[in-house]
C-alpha cells in the first residue's frame, strides 16, 4: 500500500475537530494530525515503500509536543516497529481490508511546553506569553522562548495546551482557502502544459481538513467498518 491509499483509510477515522497534514512538529513534519478541542493525535505513516530509520528521530519530536501518537504502517514493518517504539504509542496496520488496531494509543506523559509552543508561530506565542505577564519575552529567539516555557512553571501545561489547539483550529478557514487557491493553481499549470506553456510558480501552504462527521471525538481509532 502506498501512502495516498493509508491516508484515504485514516482519514473517514478522524472524528471531531481538524486534522492537519504534514504539520511541522519539532525537526520533522508529522504525517497527520488530529487536533480537537480536547487533545491532539499525531499520525506517522509508514507505506510498503517507507523503511523505518526515521522512527528514532521522529518519535521523540511527537512524543514532545502530542497527547496521543500512532503510527499507521503496513504488515511488512509491523514486527520491527514494535521492537522501535513503547507500547503507550498506538499502531495501525493497513491493508486492502482496511485498518486494524494492532493495539490504541495510551495517553502521553511526556507533553513539554516549549514543544507544544512549537506548533504555533512564535509571534502567537510571545502574544501569550506577554499576555500572562511575561514582557521581556519580545526579543527573545525561538530556542530561548521555549527554554523559557520548559523552565517555567508560571504557565500551567492544560492551559497553554487548550490555547494552541484553539489557535490551530481557528486557522482552518484560511487553510482551506489556501488549499482551493493550490487546487486552481494546479488545474491552470496542467491547462497551460497541454498548451505547451511553462506554468508559473504558486503559493506555499499545508491543508487542514474539517472531519464531516459530528461524533463525539475520541482518542483512539476504531476499525473501518466500511472498508
Amino acid at each position: 500500500m502506498n501512502d495516498p491509499e493509508i491516508r484515504a483509510l485514516l482519514y473517514p477515522l478522524l472524528q471531531g475537530g481538524v486534522y492537519v497534514d504534514e504539520l511541522p512538529t519539532g525537526t520533522t513534519r508529522a504525517d497527520v494530525v488530529h487536533i480537537t478541542a480536547q487533545f491532539m493525535h499525531g499520525y506517522e505513516l509508514k507505506s510498503d515503500g517507507d523503511t523505518l530509520q526515521r522512527v528514532k528521530d521522529q518519535l521523540p519530536c511527537y512524543a514532545r509536543a502530542y497527547d496521543f501518537v500512532t503510527f499507521v504502517v503496513t504488515e511488512k514493518h509491523l514486527a520491527k516497529l514494535l521492537d522501535a517504539v513503547p507500547e503507550w504509542v498506538g499502531v495501525l496496520v493497513a491493508s486492502a481490508d482496511g485498518l486494524r488496531e494492532h493495539r490504541p494509543a495510551r495517553y502521553n506523559a511526556t507533553v513539554e511546553r516549549g514543544a507544544v509552543a512549537g506548533l504555533l508561530r512564535l509571534s502567537e506565542v510571545k502574544q501569550y506569553l506577554m499576555d500572562h505577564g511575561l514582557h521581556h519575552v519580545s526579543l527573545l529567539r525561538r530556542r530561548d522562548v521555549s527554554k523559557l516555557l520548559n523552565g517555567t512553571q508560571v504557565i500551567p501545561l492544560s492551559h497553554l495546551c487548550q490555547f494552541v489547539r484553539d489557535r490551530l483550529i481557528a486557522r482552518m478557514p484560511q487553510r482551506l482557502e489556501n488549499r482551493e487557491v493550490r487546487k486552481a493553481e494546479r488545474a491552470t499549470k496542467k491547462r497551460l502544459k497541454a498548451r505547451g506553456r511553462k506554468p508559473t510558480g504558486g503559493a506555499k501552504g499545508k491543508p487542514v481538513h474539517t472531519p464531516t462527521s459530528k461524533a463525539k471525538a475520541s482518542p483512539t481509532t476504531r476499525k473501518s467498518a466500511a472498508r
